[in-house]
């Protein structure tokens, strides 16, 4: 084939065109904000920066202090609403949206960008437990710790479809809000997100009289992971992966048969999600007690899949600040808590975002501290 050369200013026309679509494109696809962090949902662009935690147990009178002060905050670029099955949908078919609603309405407003975190589980409604396999175990953690509660069995087929049910009316509500980017995978789940499940000896018992085996744990996980792919497909999906409970495929329990099944049920959520899965942990803190493995773990992930990581607590609430590195103060304490979450893995890559409570945000001796923060994304 003969192939004709055209003349070099022709040539030249041609690169500086492809050059100036590249980046109308590069700019049409991430909406930049004036703290350099992306925000819409709808661009495709992952999740990134400082998110502020709205936690399950914020009281009323804190609502203005955080959709004023916390969502307009020049270093937040999201926020994270963890919030109860139970309180929006007390009664079957009449969810109580008000909440939702003023989220939705004041992140678009300020264009900070959404993850739903929505707690099944313990958190699931009256109604939605009627005729489930379930049992009673104490909570393990969080404001809730210690109280005895129903607990529906993670494989329930009842439970999970009315779970789907209720999942379907937020993405016909929410699904195609430009602020709505991540939602949290839940329903095998007990206290939050998590995937946990009551696991102390006392529990195993329970668990092995209702036949739990870790392949009934990853089934209902392929089912979940399924739903939130067809029903969420303008959102990530989130998860921190945790394993499963210390009892193996023979009913037998086994220390470490639960952590054995981490990579099992990672490499499902990213088979079934592809770029949108988003793997998480919620105990970043740069204190010496209490050290675990999985704040490492989900670093080591980071620039292969989106990583996120969620601080331990508040350093401006009570102790905290000494579990989070620095006892007496919180402004040092959550500084050594970012440094230590945003340390780059082997690869030199560092997670996408921090979720930092609401009470660190608003704080007026923590905007040198977020400032840092955010110029770590940038």
């Amino acid at each position: 084939m003969l192939m004709h050369h055209a003349p070099q200013s022709v040539r030249c026309a041609v690169r500086v065109a492809f050059a100036l679509a590249g980046a109308l494109l590069l700019f049409s696809i991430e909406v930049v904000t004036k703290t350099g962090q992306s925000w819409a949902s709808t661009d495709g662009s992952p999740p990134r920066g400082l998110v502020v935690v709205r936690g399950v147990k914020i009281k009323p009178q804190d609502v203005p202090a955080l959709y004023h002060r916390a969502l307009n905050n020049p270093f937040i670029s999201g926020v994270d609403c963890q919030i109860k099955w139970s309180d929006i949908e007390p009664v079957q078919g009449k969810p109580d949206w008000s909440k939702l609603d003023e989220l939705f309405t004041a992140a678009e407003s300020s264009e900070k960008w959404v993850q739903l975190s929505i707690y099944p589980g313990f958190f699931a409604p009256a109604w939605a437990l009627e005729g489930v396999e379930s049992e009673k175990f104490a909570v393990q953690y969080g404001p809730d710790a210690g109280t005895v509660l129903r607990l529906p069995m993670p494989w329930d087929r009842v439970y999970l479809n009315r779970w789907f049910t209720f999942l379907k009316q937020i993405s016909n509500r929410y699904g195609k809000s430009p602020a709505f980017k991540v939602i949290a995978a839940a329903g095998p789940t007990s206290v939050s997100t998590e995937a946990t499940l009551p696991n102390k000896r006392g529990d195993l018992k329970k668990w092995q009289n209702h036949s739990y085996k870790p392949r009934k744990y990853i089934s209902a996980w392929r089912k979940v992971f399924e739903v939130y792919a067809a029903d969420f497909p303008d959102q990530y999906v989130s998860l921190p992966v945790y394993g499963g409970l210390n009892i193996n495929d023979q009913g037998k329990i086994h220390p470490g048969a639960g952590m054995r099944m981490r990579p099992t049920l990672l490499h499902l959520a990213i088979g079934l999600l592809g770029r949108r899965f988003i793997l998480e942990n919620h105990d970043l803190h740069a204190g010496a007690k209490h050290q675990q493995t999985s704040t490492p773990w989900v670093i080591s992930y980071a620039g292969r899949i989106i990583t996120g990581l969620e601080m331990k607590c508040a350093s401006e609430r009570g102790t905290c600040s000494e579990e989070m590195g620095a006892k007496g103060d919180p402004p040092l304490a959550l500084r050594r808590s970012i440094d230590k979450g945003m340390r780059p893995n082997k690869a030199g890559h560092h997670v996408n975002y921090l979720k930092i409570y609401t009470p660190d945000v608003i704080a007026d001796e923590m905007q040198p501290v977020l400032r840092y923060g955010a110029s770590l994304f940038r």
